[in-house]
């Protein structure tokens, strides 16, 4: 404030740089504070970035706090996700619904301001951050559909999605994998709405960035093929201000504003320094930053009137955009009425009537074939009626099956497309999947089961966000053969199992591929995936077996001795209930009542009435067997202290599969003589 106190200035009009940077000082000392009270946190990015999302957020974005899901807003990403105190004091002093009671209660137990920001919690924070890089692979995805949608609704003078996507990324995010792999994508796509600005503030936890990280950035996003701009000033509002007016001009790429700033600014002793990372300033310190900014040391959480109701103006911008959309959604109604229709039924997230009507339906008689060729039948034959139903493979579409014939390519140039290739970019892709859901898309990325490896953070925050992304693994256990144990999941199974809020499905058949494919479209409260087999499987004759719809209850009773209560439980899912029902028969032939329970999913089968898991699997009957190609952890649960598992405790092997099955015991011959075990006879 140029040395003037808090109170001096009360006494004279601002002029509209004081202003500004009276706006920046108390997103600075909201920062400072909250972190200061909770004793932990993030102080130094807040204090950094604060001119430029101060400008970003008071002149650019286009948003309205009092209708937070407003379809055609603008985005903001906060990909740093450790520097939250930006973002929630933004969030509350524009006017969102989160109050200063909420950032006095910044990361503690019940309250609205974690740590990191999380998406459901409070509205306006468009995506869970804080693993570093998946915020920045969000944004590509929702440029993605930023893209997809307004080639699929928009029409000449007719335009209804036309909002930018906005991120604040850090050296962190730049560091990593998964930032590198969706930033060279983006930049072939030439994903013009997105616009990052990248706080080069030289400051990692360890010390200075030159530690690790010394190539030239900006020659690194011009071969990506982004826009870059240099800003050598983060403080100098009004280069900001230029540089994100370029970056909205520019048609043909993504944006990327490099800006120097310094981590702690204003604080005597620690802006510039690694300590001001992620611990708070001390007592002192925020009182000596607070005088440099002539703040008032007290009250705590000290907000200047001038101030709120400057930012509180966004309420009344985001009212007057807000309305003159609804205008042109008007006259586009008039205009294209069957298309409203659609984008009516897009915003409330429902899916077209008796789309369901186009699930195809398999006989015993058809061929043998893979789940996962099974499952590239099943989307080739709905894809058409689910317009938001989009996505691609890992470069392995012929090999998952996962093309839509005739759907076009989503590419630079033709952004109407439907299948999508991420390249050899799992990570990448993981992240892109859940940055289109979060815009309302049903998006899908395959790859191979093993490499689910790579895209393991990303799996977890479609969880943890509730996500309606949906993943399709193929080649799925030991049986792809040749390919030998680099490629032949084996802990895959059970630890993707172990992720709350993600339905796993590993269906047996055909017909239970099919029922998959609708409760992944149908689900919610979390993602869905789907591991799909290489190797071809039979086609249950379901007049003789329990119907595929079981699939929906997680597991079901496939086939039962008809004439007395069964004595032992043969569990399995995939491809092992085929061998399970080999064997079941031969154990029927020999006198044994034996049970084939088909269980596709834990997670669905845990959600089921106590009373329909005990009549599938009934407590009386304690000899049970379960098979499944992969690490059996957590199959206890199910067979109980008299039972047994056939798994996988081991890495597999190179050979063709029906070798392998042989060495490693996945034949009826080996079921039925464990059952024997079993019974004792």
């Amino acid at each position: 404030m140029n040395g003037q106190t808090v109170a001096q200035r009360e006494k004279v009009a601002l002029t509209p740089a004081q202003l500004d940077q009276l706006c920046i000082n108390t997103i600075r000392c909201l920062a400072m504070d909250a972190v200061q009270k909770a004793n932990s946190g993030h102080p130094g990015l807040p204090m950094g970035a604060a001119p430029m999302a101060y400008v970003l957020w008071d002149r650019f974005l286009r948003h309205h706090p009092h209708k937070p899901r407003w379809p055609n807003r603008d985005r903001f990403i906060l990909s740093a996700g450790h520097g939250c105190m930006l973002l929630y004091s933004l969030l509350h002093l524009t006017g969102y619904g989160l109050t200063l009671d909420d950032i006095k209660q910044f990361r503690q137990w019940g309250s609205k301001t974690p740590g990191h920001p999380e998406h459901l919690l409070v509205e306006g924070i468009e995506t869970t951050t804080g693993p570093l890089g998946q915020g920045f692979g969000n944004g590509v995805g929702m440029a993605i559909a930023r893209l997809y949608l307004g080639a699929y609704f928009n029409r000449p003078g007719h335009e209804i999605v036309d909002y930018k996507i906005y991120a604040l990324v850090s050296d962190g995010d730049l560091m990593e994998g998964v930032a590198s792999e969706a930033a060279s994508l983006a930049g072939h796509l030439g994903l013009s709405p997105l616009i990052y600005i990248y706080d080069n503030n030289h400051i990692s936890i360890e010390g200075p960035t030159e530690l690790a990280f010394t190539e030239d950035r900006g020659k690194r996003f011009e071969a990506y093929g982004w826009f870059v701009e240099y800003l050598p000033d983060g403080n100098d509002v009004e280069a900001v201000d230029r540089a994100i007016r370029a970056a909205q001009a520019e048609k043909e790429r993504p944006s990327l504003i490099i800006c120097r700033t310094h981590i702690a600014y204003g604080s005597p002793h620690k802006q510039d320094s690694a300590e001001a990372h992620g611990a708070p300033l001390g007592e002192e310190e925020v009182a000596l930053t607070k005088k440099n900014f002539g703040w008032p040391a007290e009250p705590k959480f000290y907000i200047p009137e001038e101030a709120l109701e400057h930012f509180r103006k966004a309420i009344e911008r985001g009212k007057k955009a807000e309305a003159d959309w609804q205008r042109r959604l008007a006259e586009y109604r008039k205009a294209h009425p069957e298309l409203a229709v659609e984008w009516d039924r897009y915003v409330n997230g429902e899916l077209p009537a008796g789309w369901e009507k186009k699930l195809p339906t398999f006989k015993p008689s058809d061929a043998a074939m893979a789940t996962r060729q099974a499952s590239g039948k099943v989307l080739n034959a709905i894809s058409a009626s689910l317009p938001t139903l989009v996505g691609g493979s890992a470069d392995l579409a012929p090999s998952t099956d996962t093309l839509v014939k005739g759907a076009g390519e989503f590419e630079k140039g033709n952004y109407g497309g439907k299948n999508f290739h991420f390249g050899v970019r799992e990570h990448g892709m993981g992240s892109v999947v859940n940055g289109m859901a979060l815009s309302g898309l049903l998006p899908f990325g395959a790859t191979f089961l093993i490499f689910s490896d790579y895209m393991r953070p990303t799996l977890r925050l479609a969880a943890l966000m509730e996500l309606h992304s949906i993943f399709v693994y193929t080649h799925d256990s030991i049986f792809l053969g040749e390919d030998g144990p680099t490629h032949e999941p084996i802990e895959h199974i059970p630890s993707l199992r172990a992720i709350p809020n993600l339905c796993f499905i590993r269906p047996a058949d055909a017909n239970e591929t099919a029922v998959a494919w609708r409760i992944a479209i149908e689900h919610r409260g979390g993602p869905v995936a789907m591991a799909l087999t290489r190797q071809k499987l039979p086609v249950f004759d379901r007049q003789k077996c329990g119907s595929a719809e079981g699939l929906a209850k997680g597991a079901y009773i496939l086939a039962d001795a008809a004439s007395k209560r069964p004595e032992v439980l043969l569990i399995a899912s995939g491809s092992e209930v085929s061998v399970a029902f080999e064997a079941y028969e031969k154990l029927v032939a020999e006198g044994v009542a034996a049970r084939v329970v088909s269980m596709p999913s834990w997670d669905l089968f845990e959600r089921q009435p106590q009373a329909y898991r005990e009549e599938v699997l009934p407590p009386e009957v304690t000899v049970r067997l379960a098979i499944e190609a992969a690490a059996p952890f957590g199959w206890e649960r199910y067979v109980g202290p008299r039972g047994a598992v056939i798994g996988m405790t081991r890495f597999g092997a190179s050979a063709p599969y029906q070798v392998l099955a042989e060495k490693f015991g996945f034949t009826a011959a080996n079921v039925v003589r464990k059952v024997h075990e079993l019974i004792g006879r």
